[in-house]
């Protein structure tokens, strides 16, 4: 009777497993994030990996460029940590064949939509936008006012780093992304091309200037509008040119007879003399009959200037050239 159940005994203990047995072990060989895990059960894998990167990945990431820092905690872009998956992640990596060390991620998860969100923030944030050069137009000289650069970053490509260091323990949690210098359209040393043609009209002085690349070219005396018909002042452009132009008489009394009517350009009576470059509102620099009401205010608005010196300036003026005039 004793040996039956001695022997009964011995197969129960055959058939039944050790504890240590029954914990599945992960295989030699194996680490996570660079920290060994081989020889560990899972619970042991998944303490040592917390002891070892449960401080490290939740530290915040902060983004440095141009002087400005934006940090942000791991938990604001939904990270987790999981070191249950973690372990066994490295167990099931080490069920496979391997002749060499075999090394898995850390398991984690966060939230994309939260990390382009923040990235685009940054991304906002830093951007500026380039100035374009420009000039400062008085009626005797012209001034430069400096271009600036703009700059910016690319937010998808910092989204992309924030998630490879949330994913990697062993990435810097400080993010440098590169800073692009945004170059304006108009520099300051491109001034002299992009504004090759400016005109000034002195009303006080009765003179008109010509400059080139921003410096007097030419000046010319003038005509200007009399007291009831005042020469308009601003800034404006020349909006269009003619040479010998009809002219259609406004309705007007001082247009006497011509009122509402057109005068053939070139004939005696128009008073649109050699050339006609349009400013604004019917009002334009043209030639006139009368030479000797150069220097005066004679006009009913528009500048006038001698037949040979309106010639003179025709071609030297394309159309859309700034125009600034003032007392």
């Amino acid at each position: 009777m004793r040996r039956t159940v001695l022997a009964a005994f011995a197969l129960f203990a055959l058939l039944v497993p050790s504890a240590n047995a029954a914990e599945p072990r992960i295989a030699a060989g194996v680490t996570a994030a660079g920290t060994d895990v081989s020889g560990l059960t899972l619970a042991e894998a998944a303490g040592k990996l917390y002891n070892t990167f449960g401080f490290s990945v939740g530290r915040p990431l902060s983004t440095h460029a141009a002087g400005h820092k934006y940090a942000v905690n791991p938990s604001d872009l939904g990270f987790v940590y999981d070191v249950n998956k973690t372990a066994r992640r490295a167990y099931n990596a080490g069920l496979k064949p391997h002749t060499q060390p075999v090394d898995v991620p850390l398991f984690v998860t966060y939230d994309a939509a939260k990390v382009t969100a923040y990235a685009t923030k940054v991304a906002a944030d830093l951007k500026r936008d380039p100035r374009d050069a420009r000039v400062d137009i008085k009626l005797k000289s012209i001034g430069k006012v400096a271009s600036k650069d703009g700059r910016a970053i690319d937010a998808t490509a910092l989204a992309t780093s924030v998630g490879a260091a949330l994913s990697d323990p062993a990435k810097d949690r400080i993010l440098k992304p590169k800073v692009k210098v945004v170059r304006p359209k108009v520099t300051t040393a491109g001034l002299s091309k992009a504004y090759g043609t400016i005109i000034t009209i002195d009303r006080g002085n009765f003179k008109l200037r010509l400059f080139k690349n921003l410096k007097v070219s030419k000046t010319y005396g003038v005509a200007v509008g009399m007291p009831a018909y005042p020469t308009p002042t601003g800034r404006f452009n020349i909006a269009n040119k003619a040479v010998n132009p009809a002219w259609t008489a406004p309705n007007s009394p001082w247009a006497g007879a011509y009122a509402n009517e057109t005068v053939e350009g070139g004939s005696a009576e128009n008073p649109l003399k050699a050339r006609w470059m349009g400013i604004v509102n019917g009002v334009g620099i043209h030639g006139t009959g009368a030479p000797g009401s150069i220097g005066s205010r004679a006009s009913h608005g528009c500048i006038r200037m001698t037949v040979p010196d309106v010639i003179d300036l025709y071609p030297r003026v394309p159309v859309g050239t700034p125009v600034l005039i003032g007392n």
